[in-house]
């Protein structure tokens, strides 16, 4: 057995002269300056989280703890940078040898290391969901898949649902089973494809994104060695966001930090909202019985926000049953109002008031960029879009794009367009361009057929598109949905003229279109939700051609907007899951609605544990406000099958007591 030897600390050492228990809080102080081993810091939202994480960086080195020694797991670069930045001005050290990064970056350094050991050479690419992309399409037809009256998910949904496998641990037939139930009948030849896949990327000498993930964790659980060598090296962990973490990626910090378990993670289980790609809050839930020994520290004060809108926030997430109880205090003084409640009649009422409302705050010298307006699904965006373009008031949206540019919208627009347009070589081809088989050389071909028709021509609308256009050659595999099409174009005239334009959009939907998203789009049912409110919102206009000019518009609109504005100063608009971690001094959260927020598959599941996650996603939608909360719900929704609607406010408002909510009624002053 080799004699032990063990090297001191130099005394002379720098220190950075901090003085610790004055630059932080009781609570921060506390998780900062604790002695080495498994700790888990509750971090609330707005108290000071990355503070934290950077002083206690500041406070290993201070203790002697050599750079090296030291690993920090961040979800973005960019954190893992501001976090060394502000090290690097509390501390006067050579941090070159601190292993800093995502989860990603780091697993791709151990893996660039390390790559024969799993069949690579250090040379290996990582492909991106292109690359991905195009190597799942030629396997797919390499595998010559028998479709008959099915339809076979496209590349990209698959990839998705390969990656859901990676990163949480199930079986390809779980999250078929789970989360893609309507192609669970081809689980034999997804699962073909899939090994096909993990082939041809060793084959090719290249990983995906969770490739950097797995085969690090593979390497270190395959070789004790290499092990050994990595936990001695990374003798100090720190994690951030540790709420965030999946299956991969505890393991992962569970192995490293086995044997001295100096590991301190850092999170909020009440802003644990990413179930849907991976992510498992009972990791931090269950990081005290994991480690007997931790200890847990809750930090408690928020800086952000004031009483009134924390208040309401601790309210909010009381209910919650799946929870480290915490009770956040405001440092800040009191503010100017309560947070408001405000009903409105309807989406356009409500898409009215949220834009006065923001001219009035413009009068009372309050910055654009301070204000964000949340919601929890994109669609929900679509009124407020349109009155804040038309108000000429500038937006940038953090979800996605601006609603009339998302590629399913347009492939919708393009019918109507070319129905009302029978010129329109554009939207005719993109039409086309959504069969199978049918590329650019073959939707030219079906477009000079089109142009020796006499519709082509024709100045109103005709009685069927359908006897002229099925006559038209397509390829063998596209012959059926070239059939749904030309009737599905015959359902949108009538008697000589063009239908409603909502009974337009749902035809498309149900003849043709809702089809192709399902087994194009990984986010089918999202995209769904998307066409069904433009239907709705269409129900406003009785001529097609009104609607059109609107969506149009819109792009002009938008620039013009940008151009005046100088995009110095914009409101944000932005899904609550895209808004983690961001604040405003001003937050309109709309469509508090049941069926909009909580979201309706939620409502219509029994899974707990589910809606305690959509009331989390509600709880960061309030604490991203520093100063005014506006909750707003339409209180009739307009649906073209059933009449209106009446809705029904929130439950979630149902947990938030009376006094901490101001009731806002809007009318109209003619």
């Amino acid at each position: 057995m080799p004699r032990q030897y063990q090297l001191h600390s130099r005394s002379n050492r720098e220190t950075s002269g901090i003085d610790y228990q004055k630059e932080l809080n009781e609570q921060q102080y506390a998780a900062v300056c604790s002695p080495p081993g498994p700790a888990l810091v509750i971090a609330g939202a707005g108290s000071g989280k990355t503070r934290t994480l950077t002083y206690r960086v500041a406070y290993l080195l201070d203790q002697g703890v050599d750079p090296q020694k030291l690993l920090l797991l961040t979800f973005t670069n960019k954190a893992a940078r501001e976090m060394l930045e502000r090290v690097n001005e509390l501390v006067a050290r050579d941090l070159s040898g601190l292993w800093s990064g995502t989860f990603h970056s780091i697993g791709n350094r151990i893996l660039r290391r390390h790559a024969e050991e799993v069949g690579l050479t250090r040379s290996f690419s990582i492909m991106d969901r292109d690359d991905q992309k195009s190597i799942v399409s030629t396997i797919i037809k390499e595998c010559k898949i028998e479709l008959n009256q099915r339809k076979f998910p496209k590349a990209d949904v698959l990839i998705s649902a390969f990656s859901l496998c990676d990163n949480t641990g199930a079986d390809l037939e779980e999250v078929l089973q789970c989360r893609y139930p309507y192609f669970e009948d081809w689980i034999e030849e997804i699962s073909e494809v899939r090994r096909r896949y993990q082939e041809r990327k060793l084959e090719s000498n290249s990983v995906d994104f969770d490739d950097l993930l797995l085969l690090p964790l593979r390497l270190l659980k395959d070789n004790e060695d290499l092990l050994k060598l990595y936990q001695e090296r990374f003798q100090y962990l720190l994690v951030d966001e540790y709420q965030d973490t999946n299956f991969v990626q505890c393991e992962l910090i569970d192995l490293l930090a086995l044997p001295k378990k100096s590991l301190m993670v850092v999170g909020d289980d009440a802003q644990s909202i990413y179930s849907w790609r991976g992510a498992d809050m009972d990791n931090i839930l269950s990081f005290p019985e994991k480690y007997p020994d931790a200890q847990v520290f809750k930090i408690e004060t928020n800086y952000r926000s004031v009483p009134e809108v924390l208040n309401l926030s601790n309210a909010a997430i009381s209910a919650n049953a799946k929870q480290f109880k915490k009770e956040l205090k405001a440092f800040r003084q009191s503010g100017s109002m309560i947070p408001a409640l405000v009903a409105v009649e309807d989406p356009r009422t409500q898409a009215e008031f949220v834009a006065q409302r923001i001219q009035d705050l413009q009068e009372e010298d309050v910055d654009l960029g301070e204000i964000a307006i949340l919601y929890r699904a994109h669609h929900q965006s679509l009124e407020v879009q349109m009155e804040l373009a038309s108000r000429g008031l500038p937006f940038e949206i953090t979800s996605g794009l601006r609603f009339f540019e998302q590629a399913h919208v347009k492939d919708v627009a393009a019918f109507l367009r070319f129905v009302v347009n029978p010129k329109d070589e554009v939207s005719y081809k993109r039409m086309c361009s959504l069969l199978p088989g049918v590329g650019a050389a073959t939707a030219q071909k079906l477009w000079k057929a089109w142009l020796k028709t006499d519709l082509s021509n024709s100045q109103s609308p005709p009685l069927s598109f359908s006897d002229q256009m099925l006559s038209f050659s397509v390829p063998a595999k596209a012959k059926s949905d070239w059939e749904q099409l030309c009737y599905t174009l015959d359902e949108l005239v009538i008697d000589g003229g063009f239908a409603h334009p909502s009974s337009m959009i749902r035809s498309v939907m149900e003849g043709v279109y809702d089809e192709f998203m399902r087994i194009s789009f990984e986010n089918y049912e999202y995209r769904r939700q998307d066409l069904e409110q433009l239907a709705t919102y269409s129900e406003g206009f009785d001529d097609i051609l009104e609607l059109l000019a609107q969506l149009s518009l819109m792009s002009s609109v938008d620039v013009d907007v940008q151009a005046q504005s100088g995009q110095d100063q914009q409101i944000v608009l932005s899904s609550i899951h895209q808004a983690k971690g961001l604040e405003w001094k001003i937050v309109f959260l709309v469509w508090m609605t049941d069926g909009m927020f909580p979201n309706g598959r939620i409502l219509e599941s029994d899974d707990i544990d589910m809606f305690e996650e959509e009331r989390r996603l509600f709880y960061v939608a309030l604490t991203r406000s520093k100063d005014q909360l506006y909750l707003i719900y339409p209180q009739i929704n307009p649906k073209s099958y059933s009449g209106d609607v009446i809705t029904r406010p929130s439950r979630f408002l149902d947990d938030c007591p009376e006094e901490m909510l101001e009731a806002w009624e809007v009318g109209s002053v003619w």
